[in-house]
């Protein structure tokens, strides 16, 4: 049993840590497909930055180490219950180690397990198989993409494509429909699994079922080969771009699994997951509790070289210092394309922050500062002090009920995210004078690296992620997306690409 929570602990600590040779090798093309010098070029540049440093700190590649989720065969006569009972204990370790964020929130109370377990939590799903070994798979998928899953139900109307029917274009549709829902909101570059068939629960299984396959497999269904192939090119097509902010690359890789389902229901189902793909799988033996051998570890393992992409877009655009906190001034000045480098303080806040400012008063002074759409992984030093170990950015829009009048309210003059935010966000901006700056979403350890030290904290009893943490900053790069204007970069790419999405109306898959 020691060497089994061993072999899980490892488990974890790599799939958060060190993306599989795959997707690198995913990444590493769409950075060659990508016009150099521009805001979707210098985006993959800071992904691959980012790649790099997480495997060289052993820290994790996104501040979000998701919902887990294991999926084992065992040898019949295996006990599963001392199996499961290995996996918490390591995800407890990981916890404590930094490898995991504390994410296992109890949904009625809204208190954090601080352990990563809780009811439910981790998902641990077990079947047996004749093979003498043990199989543990493991994704841990983020809340940004795991929000932009979605399901239809065949027949459908869908927004640029028109009826979706009970037949092969009807699926074609509804997974192209999926790539332009998710725009940048996702993480994008990103990944697709798709499940055709089933009813709700089990089409959603088999969605994130095939985010298991290698990036570059082949899938036997030749039917469904050719429309995984048709799906990736014409996504491409779309203009989304990584983060959404416009380019030539959307989608990473699509993957569809089918199964039957009964005469009155027809679903699609997608799991969408961002470029931070981190899936990882071990056989281990079912004696000993030993790794025998780790999946997706065929090839050289890619480490990503820096080029001029980032240098280049921002002599393309205008760079723009600030320190907080910031003046209306010097805000009403930014456009849409400024790249911002901040130094100073700023504050995070999430979900349960801006419900706490909209009922009541802000523990610390908020004018003319900046508020940190993010949920950092921390740990907390002997001596008392604090450590951010991972810390990029939240997706922004579930705070579009509560952000712009918590600007107005505290005169809060700038808000970092990613995946941009609604009309009534834009009108509070022009309003008040304010600024929404996307940073990249996934990139916690480039963005870690620029916080140089923990002031305080604020609001703990939110748990580690939902807390109100005030850090000091160097260097912060993000870019103009929203500006006091009336200007939106996500408004645009949203209108361009439905625009292109509406071109496959009437495409016929072959």
């Amino acid at each position: 049993m020691e060497n089994l929570e061993k072999s899980m602990y490892d488990l974890i600590c790599e799939t958060s840590t060190n993306l599989p040779k795959d997707v690198r090798r995913a990444v590493t093309a769409a950075r060659a497909n990508e016009d150099a010098g521009t805001r979707a070029a210098m985006s993959l540049d800071t992904i691959a930055k980012n790649i790099n440093m997480a495997d060289d700190k052993l820290s994790p590649i996104c501040q979000d180490t998701g919902l887990p989720t294991f999926k084992i065969k065992t040898p019949i006569g295996v006990n599963q219950l001392e199996i499961k009972a290995a996996i918490k204990r390591a995800m407890v370790q990981a916890t404590k180690d930094g490898k995991l964020r504390p994410n296992s929130v109890d949904s009625l109370t809204g208190e954090n397990s601080g352990t990563n377990l809780g009811i439910g939590l981790p998902v641990v799903k077990f079947e047996q198989w004749e093979q003498d070994h043990i199989e543990v798979k493991l994704i841990l998928k983020g809340g940004g993409c795991e929000n932009k899953n979605i399901q239809y139900s065949l027949p459908t109307e869908l927004d640029g494509l028109g009826r979706a029917g009970r037949d092969l274009d009807g699926i074609r549709k509804c997974i192209l429909h999926s790539v332009y829902q998710a725009q940048g909101q996702g993480c994008s570059a990103g990944f697709i699994g798709v499940g055709i068939g089933g009813d709700r629960a089990s089409g959603y299984e088999l969605a994130k079922e095939q985010l298991f396959r290698e990036v570059y497999d082949h899938n036997p269904n030749e039917e469904l080969a050719r429309l995984e192939e048709y799906i990736l090119k014409s996504a491409n097509q779309l203009g989304i771009g990584t983060m959404g902010f416009g380019g030539e690359v959307t989608l990473l890789g699509c993957k569809i699994g089918v199964m039957d389902r009964i005469p009155a229901s027809f679903y699609v189902s997608v799991a969408y997951n961002c470029w931070a793909y981190r899936r990882m799988a071990v056989d281990v033996d079912a004696i000993s509790g030993e790794v025998q051998n780790w999946h997706y570890n065929e090839g050289e393992k890619l480490s990503f070289h820096e080029n001029e992409s980032e240098d280049k877009s921002q002599q393309a655009t205008r760079t723009v210092e600030l320190t907080a906190p910031i003046s209306e001034e010097q805000i009403r000045e930014l456009k849409v394309g400024d790249v911002v480098k901040i130094s100073g303080r700023m504050y995070t806040g999430r979900d349960a922050i801006h419900k706490y400012l909209s009922e009541n008063d802000s523990p610390v002074d908020l004018d003319g500062h900046i508020i940190y759409h993010c949920g950092p992984v921390v740990l907390k030093n002997e001596d008392g002090s604090y450590e951010i170990k991972a810390a990029g950015p939240t997706t922004s829009i579930r705070e579009e009920p509560y952000q712009g009048d918590i600007m107005k309210k505290f005169g809060v003059r700038a808000v970092i995210g990613k995946g941009g935010m609604g009309p009534k966000t834009l009108a509070a901006l022009k309003d008040h004078g304010g600024v929404y700056l996307n940073a990249i979403g996934g990139a916690a350890q480039y963005y870690a690296d620029c916080i140089k030290e923990v002031e305080g904290v604020d609001l703990l009893q939110f748990g580690i992620p939902e807390a109100m943490w005030h850090l000091r900053v160097e260097g912060f790069t993000a870019v103009v997306t929203m500006d006091s204007h009336g200007n939106s970069l996500h408004a645009d790419v949203d209108k361009t690409s439905l625009e292109k999405l509406s071109q496959f109306k009437e495409k016929v898959f072959n």
